[in-house]
């Protein structure tokens, strides 16, 4: 269902009467066995835990080998699965099966993705490099772009449920449908919510702006400030998100590093964002805001994909 204006209130209300109807019932966890996996499943066991969802853990054995290679790794990854799985079952008394696929990671992923239909992918933090650019083309990358569904990256440590879930707008269509979808989910249904929306001041980024008096850039940035305070709170009521606390920070930096700044100064440990934002300006692609977000992110983050956002959810 494609929503062209957040005026079309009808077609919104449609998309968000169907999506209420979702509840977080089954996760799909993707593991390499590696510390990074366990993370991912150790949360993915949290969430499953509180909300009486099942779980789908899934390998993907690279075919890019030797077949004997090939084989033998998979014979030892079914093993492995085989007995994590039993482990969950007895120990957390989980629903919990599995699948091992052949293929690239992302492929696998995306195969498996498409097989169980999961209310919720969730992966262990990417391997962060020293160059800037390499997360164009990881795993974790191109999961996100080609799940249908929302992508939880854990990143830290899981402990406990969550506490404080931190979910961002940039006032679009598309950040309106994943608010609609992540509230339909109730995940941290049980801790602090609230939404933030980082504001723009284009007058503060004209050549000139350094020559405003120190008064006069105030309360033109105060101006703009209760301006973004009543487009957020507007926006907030045409989607019918239950009332949570209001987050507002001016762009002084970046979009991303704004929302960096604000997760660690209200102590949030999940940042939900969506993956495409204006239509227009392309700001909240995977690319920019959404792919600096996930790669400097320390806490939990949760990308909303633009395929939720442009497709009609089953009951």
């Amino acid at each position: 269902m494609a929503v062209r204006s957040l005026s079309d209130l009808p077609s919104i209300n449609v998309f968000v009467s169907l999506i209420g109807l979702l509840m977080l019932k089954k996760i799909l966890v993707a593991t390499d066995f590696s510390e990074r996996s366990d993370r991912a499943l150790r949360r993915a066991t949290l969430l499953a835990r509180q909300h009486g969802a099942k779980m789908h853990l899934l390998h993907v054995v690279d075919d890019d080998h030797p077949r004997r290679i090939v084989e033998a790794n998979r014979d030892q990854a079914e093993s492995l699965m085989r007995a994590l799985s039993a482990t969950i079952r007895s120990e957390d008394g989980l629903q919990c099966d599995w699948s091992v696929r052949l293929g690239a990671p992302h492929l696998g992923i995306e195969q498996g993705v498409e097989a169980e239909r999961p209310d919720l992918l969730v992966l262990g933090p990417y391997r962060r490099k020293l160059l800037k650019d390499v997360f164009v083309g990881t795993t974790a990358e191109r999961s996100i772009k080609s799940a249908g569904c929302p992508v939880l990256v854990v990143n830290a440590v899981p402990v406990d449920n969550y506490t404080h879930i931190m979910q961002t707008t940039d006032l679009s269509d598309a950040s309106a449908i994943a608010l609609s979808h992540f509230g339909a989910l109730r995940v941290g249904r049980s801790g602090r919510s609230s939404v933030l929306h980082v504001f723009e001041a284009p007058a503060l980024r004209l050549v000139m702006s350094d020559t405003l008096h120190p008064e006069d850039r105030a309360h033109y940035l105060d101006d703009e400030k209760k301006s973004a305070a009543t487009a957020l709170s507007t926006f907030l009521s045409k989607i019918k998100v239950p009332r949570v606390a209001t987050l507002l920070r001016h762009e002084a930096t970046s979009a991303a590093h704004e929302i960096l700044k604000a997760a660690q100064s209200e102590q949030a440990d999940l940042i939900v964002i969506s993956t495409r934002g204006r239509s227009g300006m392309q700001k909240f692609i995977l690319g920019s805001v959404a792919e600096q977000v996930l790669r400097s992110a320390s806490v939990d983050v949760l990308a909303i994909p633009p395929s939720v956002s442009e497709a009609s959810p089953e009951p």
